[in-house]
């Protein structure tokens, strides 16, 4: 009777504690050359009781599809706004020109579609996409608005490794949010949420098959950092950050990822027993002071219920493996060839200054972010040396936009720099009262109008003016600008009901920017560097008048001009 007794007890707490868990949400993928991304507000069940109101792409709930893309490939993307606010998306870790990047400048209205396009350069590496309007990043992001890029290469594509997305190859976006009464989030005053979110699913488990997996991770927290680990201390090998592969696979049994970051993992389950399991964890208990998500207190602006506390990020289920199972660790990855600092022509540096309590909020260089102030003007194809000195009670996240970077030191010593972050990088961790230098190359794009984003990638402190902004300055040689600016274009067919063409009396004039406005002055299509061969298509715009504002390339003149859609 015992022994019955014991046995059902057993199962009992074993059903409660498996119950806990709910399905890991794997996000759609979208591929090819064009993508469509639609805003939205939305709901989610996150909690018995109320619905949390968040924020979708497309058919998702929380977060959005993960785009795959193909290096040398050139994309569309169609951004269409249908929040209640206005909002930007910004292709993190992307290289591409500023007027595609989706920073603060390119507001994308209410009602509004952007059309950026870009060829893909990037090698391959996990990126991510997320809104990046001043003042309001934070709120955005915590509506679950954003959503991964893969991009693949030849080089990868090579190797053999997990890239059976979903079954193999695992994509995990690592976040926590606190909840009022009525289940709502809370982003007013709050550093740190209360509850994991991975994928947007709390108490996450999913099935991996017995053999090598790759996880895809992203810390796409407000400030806290992960510090990464399996439940049995197993080894686990890194084999691509920000920027794409390691050159060669780094052994670890603990990995700190912080706001921004992204890492790729291998882990081998080949030797563990078919219907066991283990858990991903994060240990972050213990950590030294500055540490973000590391302070002692559970309530208030800084404090959590997951602070200074070991907690499960993800419960793994050992299931049998795949048809064509990864069973070995490659050895060699990638050939990388890095910047070293002998080879920046130009030095600078960047402090972190502010945030005290009571004081200024956390700024750079003692200058909190304008959106009309350039701070730095960047040379084409130079090679330049950053060091970010951080004298300050609280480790920052420092991430730079259009270009991946490669850390030569901390606190000046070059050995001081990580195996696990020897690779490209566009995130880096700067702890109090340490400096951390980088070298890199501005390449390719230049556009003195409209800037790149350097930041805090801790959303409220960006949104609180932690955010500096640069120009990449070419060598154009100078024209007449006033025998440049044509007469007012011509628009064919008026009135129009598909294809929108347009005529200049001057063939040399190049377009910088389009955007359609209608009778109310409502933004309705921004068009940046269009190409206009095969004219605009203007089909989605409803009957009506609309005023085209075309930007002149090279003199930045706009024109007016008005047409009728049929």
């Amino acid at each position: 009777m015992k022994k019955y007794i014991s046995t059902v007890l057993f199962s009992l707490i074993n059903y409660c504690v498996f119950a806990q868990y709910q399905q890991l949400v794997i996000p759609d993928t979208l591929s090819g050359t064009q993508f469509n991304l639609v805003l939205k507000d939305t709901f989610k069940q996150l909690k018995s009781g109320n619905q949390t109101i968040t924020g979708g792409i497309n058919n998702h709930s929380f977060w959005g599809p993960t785009l795959i893309m193909k290096k040398g490939d050139l994309v569309q993307i169609n951004v269409i706004n249908k929040l209640n606010d206005s909002t930007t998306l910004h292709w993190h870790g992307m290289h591409l020109p500023a007027v595609m990047d989706g920073g603060p400048h390119q507001v994308i209205p209410m009602g509004g579609t952007w059309k950026p396009y870009w060829k893909v350069t990037n090698q391959a590496s996990t990126l991510w996409y997320h809104p990046h309007l001043h003042m309001m990043t934070m709120e955005h992001l915590s509506k679950g608005l954003g959503g991964l890029i893969i991009i693949r290469d030849s080089i990868e594509s090579l190797l053999e490794l997990p890239r059976t997305y979903g079954i193999d190859d695992i994509p995990l976006v690592l976040t926590s949010r606190r909840y009022s009464t009525t289940n709502q989030f809370i982003v007013q005053n709050v550093a740190y949420g209360d509850y994991m979110l991975t994928n947007g699913t709390p108490n996450a488990e999913t099935d991996l098959p017995k053999q090598f997996v790759r996880l895809r991770i992203l810390n796409a927290e407000i400030e806290r950092g992960y510090n990464l680990g399996f439940s049995d201390n197993r080894t686990f090998y890194i084999i691509a950050n920000d920027g794409g592969l390691l050159n060669a696979p780094v052994a670890v049994t603990r990995l700190k990822l912080m706001v921004g970051e992204r890492v790729e993992i291998l882990v081998n389950l080949t030797n563990d027993a078919v219907g066991t399991a283990l858990d991903l964890k994060s240990y972050n208990s213990g950590q030294p002071f500055g540490y973000p998500g590391g302070e002692p207190n559970t309530t208030g602006a800084f404090g959590s219920l997951l602070n200074n506390t070991d907690f499960n990020v993800l419960h793994i289920n050992v299931v049998k493996s795949t048809a064509n199972p990864i069973t070995s660790l490659p050895q060699k990855l990638e050939n990388n060839v890095y910047f070293k600092s002998a080879d920046a022509k130009v030095n600078r540096s960047v402090a972190i200054t502010n945030g005290n309590p009571g004081g200024k909020p956390f700024d750079f260089d003692n200058v909190s972010f304008q959106l009309n102030t350039i701070n730095k003007t960047v040379m084409l194809d130079d090679i330049e040396k950053w060091t970010v000195t951080n004298n300050n009670i609280f480790g920052h996240t420092f991430h730079i936009h259009d270009v991946e970077f490669k850390i030569v030191a901390r606190n000046g010593v070059e050995s001081a720099v990580g195996d696990f972050e020897s690779g490209w990088k566009d995130v880096m961790y700067v702890p109090r009262n340490e400096s951390v230098t980088f070298v890199t190359k501005f390449s390719d794009y230049a556009d003195e109008l409209h800037p790149f984003m350097y930041h805090c990638h801790f959303s409220n402190h960006e949104d609180g003016g932690m955010m500096g902004q640069f120009v990449v300055k070419g060598n154009r040689a100078d024209v007449n600008r006033k025998s440049y600016i044509s007469a007012k274009p011509t628009l064919f067919p008026n009135p129009v009901k598909d294809k929108l063409n347009i005529q200049f009396g001057n063939s040399d004039v190049k377009v910088y920017y389009i955007t359609i406005l209608d009778l109310a002055g409502r933004t309705k299509l921004m068009l940046p560097q269009p190409n206009l061969q095969h004219g605009l298509d203007v089909s989605q715009l409803q009957p009506g008048v609309y005023t085209v504002q075309i930007t002149d390339e090279l003199t930045k003149y706009i024109h007016l001009v008005k047409f009728i859609k049929q």
